[in-house]
């Protein structure tokens, strides 16, 4: 099962992100997009969106940079193990504080307000719960890796990941031995990947890099006023 969870589940969860993202985006684009419920309630959405955002961000270019960075490259550069561990406790745990107090918010918000409410639906308030769940995770692994500030288990986790993007069959033997909670950790990650195309959070996807090289400038008028009643 560990195999399974960890040498072919990832690849399951990365091809039904791929293929499902671009499946949906082909066949149904209109659905393509964050349904942001910012007309119904202003209240609450400014600062936990940022927040959340933010924090989200962080964590992923953290866990992109952190994961898949070869580590003789980490040596060359002259960056101990121990250093890489403590920068990763301090920045992820300061990115996942701040996720998880906006993504309380903007939970609380869709929840309880009525009128957020009543234009949810179940995947949006399934998947933010899927995210909370893996920030409160994320978090309850820095009591752990307190304990290994020598920075060894991370280079587990980095064998592990450039293993599965470098398609090597042993790749889930690197974390055989490590606590549960980071097995937790991975697989619930590994899960969000797998019902992304399905969720609004396709709408990551969707950054407007086009507008850097657009040939000119959006025109925008104002509408003209009528001149007496009767225009």
């Amino acid at each position: 099962m560990h195999n399974f969870f960890f040498g072919i589940y990832p690849y399951i969860a990365l091809s039904v992100l791929i293929v499902g993202s671009i499946a949906r985006y082909e066949t149904v684009p209109f659905t393509w997009k964050s349904s942001s419920s910012q007309l119904l309630r202003r209240k609450q959405l400014i600062m936990g969106s940022v927040l959340f955002h933010v924090g989200i961000l962080m964590i992923f270019v953290g866990h992109l940079v952190g994961l898949l960075t070869p580590i003789a490259l980490f040596d060359a550069m002259g960056i101990s193990h121990g250093a890489k561990q403590t920068l990763a406790i301090v920045a992820g745990g300061v990115a996942g504080v701040m996720a998880l107090v906006g993504g309380g918010m903007l939970f609380h918000r869709r929840w309880s307000d009525p009128r957020v409410r009543a234009t949810s639906t179940f995947a949006d308030i399934a998947i933010l719960v899927l995210l909370l769940a893996q920030l409160i995770l994320g978090l309850g692994t820095i009591f752990v890796s307190l304990s290994h500030l020598d920075g060894h288990e991370m280079t587990k986790f980095m064998s592990w990941a450039q293993g599965i993007f470098t398609f090597r069959g042993d790749a889930a033997s690197h974390i055989a031995d490590v606590a549960w909670i980071f097995k937790l950790h991975l697989f619930l990650g590994l899960t969000i990947f797998l019902v992304f195309p399905f969720t609004r959070l396709v709408h990551m996807l969707s950054v407007p890099v086009r507008y850097l090289w657009r040939p000119g400038y959006q025109v925008v008028r104002s509408r003209r006023k009528p001149q007496n009643p009767a225009e």
